[in-house]
């Protein structure tokens, strides 16, 4: 009896795997942990089938005696192409595969996949991103049809304030079209304002760029989560169905074949052969090493990096505060503000609010116990993801109703979906009266 190396054995069962699954699946088993690479339906699945489809029940304001008087709104751009950087860690991990993997570049070309990815793609908007953010606007228009108006459209009462990164003002551009649709006023065009200390306030933060940015220890645990038991089983699992050495692969390797399945998906929602090179454990490893980037580089990590965003803290709450001002007065001027950033300009601005915080910090050790973490990047700020606040004018005072990517989302310390808004102001007043963007990001010699 001769048996045959289980190498080979598995080789041939992943051949036919491959072959029957780009027939049979329209969305990778592991899309859900891509991280802030992941597709905005992953969130909300229901839009995978109707892209402007929304929850009734949440057509409501606080109160059939409530009026919403002004919403902000506070946006990630929507899908775009990989940066230059992570283009160069696809492009080495597919040199790797056509030069040392000959049963995995057979399939390749089989599949007629070729490497399409080019650096001067550097994160532009795709198609897909357009579509994010014009479908987005026509939804929040459908859930508030009191503020999100024809009228308010065309007088100015509704803002919209951008990051200067071609994909946000792509996408700016792409939410303006939405609204132009729904209302159908084609041929009119509406400004924009290109505001980077608040949509990129991160790079104006001299104590965030040089505590974190530029400092090689401030994502330690990062390292060394690449150097667990973990982290190594998903390189050697990976290796395994190549059939290339161990030594061959590395962190950067790993990363750059998933990223070779989560933006074929993204972009152009293909299934592709790089997504079978990862069953489930692997993608939550992965997802837990991203995660845990972003958790120490702008989240609860290191104090600086919400305290980077209390600039667009105070933007916010100085708007609500003008709205309340302008809306006992009778007339409120400024109905809607749409700003339009990055995943870096919302995760600190809702660390900043105290959300989404686990009872432990992520930590390079802690993997096993963190599988229920609410830390969770791809759930909070995937593309288009959406912080939405919202003031209302009720006979006992106003009230405040947030939401994150369309959903009710309830601020810490507080029993309500809407709060009156003195009882938030209440439960951030440390922040109110502090927070100030130039001592908290003041650079002082030690």
């Amino acid at each position: 009896m001769i048996l045959k190396d289980p190498r080979v054995i598995f080789s041939a069962y992943l051949s036919f795997s491959l072959i029957t699954c780009l027939t049979c699946c329209d969305i990778p088993r592991i899309a859900t942990y891509f991280g802030t690479k992941g597709r905005y339906e992953e969130v909300n699945t229901y839009l995978i089938n109707d892209k402007l489809a929304v929850n009734e029940t949440l057509i409501r304001g606080a109160s059939s005696t409530c009026s919403a008087v002004h919403l902000t709104a506070v946006i990630r751009h929507g899908t775009r192409y990989p940066t230059t950087k992570n283009v160069k860690k696809m492009k080495d991990f597919y040199n790797l595969v056509q030069s040392n993997a000959p049963d995995w570049s057979h399939k390749l070309n089989q599949s007629l996949w070729k490497m399409w990815y080019t650096e001067d793609m550097d994160g532009r908007l795709v198609q897909k991103g357009r579509e994010d953010h014009t479908n987005l606007a026509k939804r929040l228009a459908k859930y508030f049809p009191t503020l999100i108006t024809e009228e308010n459209l065309r007088n100015g009462s509704i803002k919209f304030i951008t990051s200067s990164k071609h994909r946000c003002v792509n996408s700016t551009i792409a939410f303006k079209t939405g609204l132009i649709e729904y209302f159908g006023i084609g041929g009119e065009e509406f400004d924009h304002e290109v505001n980077d200390a608040l949509m990129r306030f991160f790079d104006a933060c001299a104590k965030w760029v040089a505590e974190v940015e530029k400092n090689k220890l401030a994502l330690k645990e990062v390292d060394l989560f690449n150097g667990t038991p973990e982290m190594k089983r998903t390189a050697e699992k990976l290796a395994d169905r190549l059939q290339v050495p161990y030594s061959q692969l590395t962190a950067d390797s790993v990363e750059g074949a998933l990223y070779l399945c989560a933006y074929d998906f993204a972009i152009k929602s293909i299934n592709s052969l790089w997504c079978q090179l990862f069953d489930e454990m692997d993608a939550k490893v992965i997802e837990y090493a991203t995660d845990l980037k972003q958790f120490w580089k702008r989240s609860y990590g290191h104090e600086i990096n919400s305290k980077s965003s209390c600039a667009l803290f105070h933007d916010l709450f100085k708007r609500l505060d003008q709205a309340a001002s302008d809306s006992r007065s009778g007339h409120v001027s400024e109905a809607v503000t749409i700003q339009v950033g990055h995943a870096e300009t919302l995760l600190p601005l809702l660390t900043l609010l105290g959300l989404f915080k686990d009872i432990e910090p992520l930590t390079s050790t802690n993997f096993a116990t963190q599988a229920d973490r609410i830390f969770r990047a791809g759930r909070i700020v995937p593309y288009a993801a959406n912080l939405v606040v919202v003031l209302y004018n009720c006979p006992e005072g106003f009230r405040l109703e947030a939401r994150l990517n369309e959903k009710p989302l309830r601020l810490p310390k507080l029993d309500t979906d809407f709060p009156l808004f003195d009882d938030v102001k209440r439960n951030y007043a440390e922040l109110l009266q502090g927070c100030n963007p130039k001592t908290e990001c003041e650079l002082t010699n030690v």
